[in-house]
This record gives structure tokens, sequence and C-alpha cells, in this order.
């Protein structure tokens, strides 16, 4: 049986890299791209066929990206340098995105915000409780993650986000975090915490404009509910 042949045997037009260099990232498929990463196959595997048997595993490049460390180095072809390799690039795209927004659009706009926090929150499998801290015209000052774990009275520290407030000279804050189970709504826990929050800001005149919740893709505002 003759031996795979290795992505440099392959026409240059059909190399990733190439193709990248000559038509754009836009022209890769998904493979291509996290071949790319990878830089190299398995015995056996060129880059690409490794990358389509992890996306067939995995099922998307999504459920790639937020599978945990031991889930994703038990899969075959992977390990921790690629696992690294990947977490790297996701958080250089939600930096650029942070960056973005800080340079872009004022955050006043409901949408803008719930699809900055869905891009950022919606693929951790834990949850993730967060602050945006905002200026006087409500323009991002930073994007920070505060707590992890499950997320409820114990676990969220009003003082804590004061405090961070008062040392960023934030004039509003928007408070979220994520639900991994998909379900974007509001539970008791979540009312309690906002308005424990809110009161807390309210002593040092920082706003709570809102505090919304992350499910799968889909998000919900607590300022829109009238829960705030």
């Amino acid at each position: 049986m003759l031996a795979r042949m290795g992505i440099r045997d392959w026409p240059v037009d059909e190399r990733p890299r190439e193709k990248l260099l000559e038509r754009g990232p836009a022209a890769l498929s998904d493979a291509e791209i996290i071949a790319i990463l990878f830089g190299s196959g398995c015995k056996g595997r060129s880059a690409v066929d490794v990358a389509r048997e992890v996306l067939l595993r995995f099922g998307s490049i999504r459920q790639l990206v937020g599978a945990d460390r031991a889930r994703f180095c038990g899969c075959a072809g992977l390990g921790l340098a690629r696992y690294a390799l990947v977490q790297a690039a996701a958080e250089l795209s939600r930096r650029q995105l942070s960056e973005s927004m800080r340079a872009g659009p004022l955050l006043a706009s409901p949408k803008a915000t719930r699809d900055f926090l869905t891009a950022r929150l919606r693929d951790f499998e834990h949850e993730v409780f967060c602050c945006l801290y905002l200026d006087k015209r409500h323009r991002l000052i930073q994007f920070e993650e505060l707590f992890r774990g499950t997320i409820d009275g114990a676990s969220v520290h009003p003082r804590e986000i004061v405090k961070l407030a008062l040392q960023r000279n934030a004039a509003a804050v928007i408070v979220a975090h994520n639900h991994p189970s998909g379900v974007a709504e509001p539970s008791q826990a979540d009312e309690l915490i906002t308005q424990r929050v809110k009161e807390a800001l309210a002593l040092v005149d920082i706003r709570l404009l809102d505090h919304i919740i992350v499910g799968d893709g889909l998000s919900v505002s607590l300022a829109e509910r009238g829960l705030l």
C-alpha cells in the first residue's frame, strides 16, 4: 500500500498555508485552519487529516475550543502543546474583540453588549461571572472575569466588584455570567445577586446598567426584563 502523501507533496495551491497567503483565510476550510495551527501531522497522517478527525470527534470548532484539557488531550493526535495553541488562538480572538469594542461603538446599545458577551462567554463549560467597567460615555474601560464555578450568593462578592470599579474609575458597570446548560433564563439567585451588586455600587455613586445572562447563543438582559 502506498504511503499517504504529506502536505509538502500536494500541489502548491492546495496547501493550507500557501492557500491562505494567496487567497486569504476565508478561503480555507475549518480543517485547513486548524491544520495551520497544528503545524504538522502524525505518523501516516497529514496535519489536515488530523484536523479533520479532530473536528469529526468534537463536532465543531466551538466544541473543540470549549473542551477541557483532559477531554482535548484524550483525543488521538492531540496533547498539551496543541491544547495550548488552540486556547491561545481563541484568547487572541477574544482580546481582539475587546480592543475593537474599546475603540469602537459605545456599549450603550443592548445588542452590542449582548453580542460582545455572547462571544466571550458562551463556550465556557463552567460558570464565569464577569464585569464590564464603563466610563461616563459608556465606553468600555475593561472587561474582567471575576469569579468562576457555581455562581451563587456566596461566590459573588459585591465589595470586590465595588473595589475594582473604583480602581478603574468606572462610572457604570455591566455584570454578566453564563449558564453552561445553555438556558439563559435568570434564576431567583441571579435576581438576588443583581440587587446586592446594584445596592453596593450605588453607595459609591456607580450605576449598574445591566446583568446579562448568556446561554447557548442566546442572552437575557435583566434590565430589559425590568428586574434591575
